[in-house]
C-alpha cells in the first residue's frame, strides 16, 4: 500500500509500506476514505518537531473497516468510522473518565512503529475503544465527509477549548487563533451559548470563516494592539472565556491580558515557543483561570457528531483545498505558505 512518510524539514513522500495487518485480537484494519494535513504537522515538516527518516505521518481519518480481531465486538467488516487523533483502550481509569489522551496502553497515529492516518489503511489498536461509528450510507455524501473528518481532531479540540474555558450561554468569548482548530472553537462557542464571540486574525479568508462560524468581531490587530483592543471593546473588562489555539508565548500572553477578572483561558495550541506567556502572578491577582491541554477527542465526538448529523454545526469550510494521495507534498507546501487553511486528502 502506499502512505505519506516524513524523511526530514521539507521533505515529505508517498511510498510503498507494509499493508498494516491484525498484530493484536484488539486491532482492526481500516481502509482509510478521507484524511487530512493538521497544523500539528507543520511542526515536524518544519524541522521544529523532530522525526526519524521515513516515518509515517498523519493522525486524522474515516474509513472503511475491512478486518476485525477476534475481540473486537463493537465493529464488522463494512463499517464506516471514524478515529480520534489517539487511540485508546477504553476500558482504563482514564478513558472511563473521559480523559483517552491520557490512556496508558493509548498512542498517537504515526508514532514510530505505528501507521499514519495519511496512507491507504491503518492497523487501529483497541479498535472498540478507539473508533467511533458513522451511518454507513454517510460515506457516499460529498458535503458531509469533511464536517465527519473535522471531529477527528480540529472540531473536537476547537470544543476542548470552549468547554476549558467555560464556555457559557451569554458570555462573551475571544479566540486567540485563525488556524483551523481557532475557528472551530468559534464554533463550538457558538453551539453552547456564547452571546458575544471576539476572534482574533488578520487573514481575511480566515475571518469571514469565522463570522459564517458565529464570530460577532474580528480584531486584527496582534500583541498590546490586541490587549488594548479587546478591553475597549469590552468596557475595559475582557472576556469571560478566552480560547488560546496558536501555542506561542504571544498567543498565551495576549490570552491571559485579555480575560476578564474571575475569568478562564482554556488552551489547545501545541506549546512551541516556552512558557514565558503565562504570568502567574496575573492570574494569580485577577482570579484567571488556566485550563486544557491535548483534546479528548473521543470522549466529544459522539455528541459532536449528533450535531454535525443533523446540520446544527458544519466545521467543513475549514477545508479550503482538497488533493489525492499523490498532491500531499504539495498540500503541506500550501499548508506551511498560508495558502492554504486546512488540506483534505480525498482517496
Amino acid at each position: 500500500m502506499r502512505a505519506t512518510v516524513i524523511h526530514g524539514p521539507n521533505d515529505i513522500r508517498i511510498e510503498e509500506v507494509p499493508d498494516p495487518r491484525i498484530q493484536h485480537p484488539a486491532d482492526a484494519v481500516v481502509r482509510v476514505v478521507s484524511a487530512c494535513i493538521c497544523g500539528s504537522d507543520l511542526w515536524a515538516y518544519r524541522g521544529v518537531a523532530s522525526r526519524v527518516a521515513g516515518q509515517r505521518i498523519g493522525h486524522e481519518f474515516l474509513g472503511i473497516v475491512e478486518e476485525v480481531g477476534a475481540e473486537v465486538t463493537g465493529f464488522t467488516r463494512g463499517d464506516f468510522v471514524v478515529a480520534p487523533f489517539v487511540w485508546s483502550d477504553g476500558t482504563c481509569d482514564y478513558c472511563r473518565e473521559g480523559l483517552q489522551t491520557s490512556c496508558p496502553h493509548g498512542g498517537f497515529w504515526g508514532e514510530v512503529g505505528s501507521d499514519g492516518g495519511q496512507g491507504e489503511a491503518v492497523r487501529v489498536p483497541y479498535a472498540d475503544g478507539t473508533l467511533v461509528g458513522l451511518p454507513r450510507d454517510a460515506v457516499t455524501d460529498e458535503k458531509l465527509l469533511p464536517g465527519l473528518l473535522a471531529l477527528s481532531d480540529v472540531m473536537s479540540t476547537g470544543h476542548h477549548a470552549a468547554v476549558s474555558a467555560r464556555v457559557r450561554p451569554g458570555a462573551t468569548v475571544a479566540v486567540v487563533g485563525d488556524g483551523a482548530v481557532g475557528l472551530c472553537g468559534v464554533l463550538a462557542a457558538r453551539r453552547l451559548g456564547a452571546d458575544r464571540i471576539i476572534a482574533l486574525g488578520r487573514h481575511q479568508a480566515r475571518t469571514d470563516i469565522a463570522r459564517v462560524f458565529g464570530a460577532t468581531d474580528v480584531v486584527a490587530e496582534r500583541g498590546e494592539a490586541a490587549i488594548e483592543a479587546i478591553r475597549d471593546m469590552t468596557g475595559g473588562q475582557g472576556a469571560h472565556a478566552v480560547l488560546e489555539a496558536v501555542g506561542t508565548e504571544e498567543s498565551m500572553r495576549t490570552a491571559i491580558s485579555i480575560t476578564r477578572d474571575g475569568g478562564a483561558v482554556g488552551y489547545v495550541g501545541v506549546p512551541h515557543g516556552g512558557s514565558a506567556g503565562v504570568d502567574i502572578s496575573q492570574m494569580f491577582d485577577r482570579n484567571i483561570t488556566l485550563a486544557g491541554g491535548v483534546a479528548p477527542a473521543r470522549a466529544y465526538i459522539p455528541d459532536l457528531l449528533s450535531d454535525v448529523l443533523a446540520g446544527v454545526i458544519d466545521p467543513a469550510p475549514v477545508f479550503d483545498r482538497t488533493v489525492d494521495l499523490d498532491g500531499v507534498p504539495d498540500g503541506y507546501r500550501a499548508m506551511d505558505d498560508r495558502s492554504a487553511l486546512k488540506v483534505r486528502i480525498a482517496f
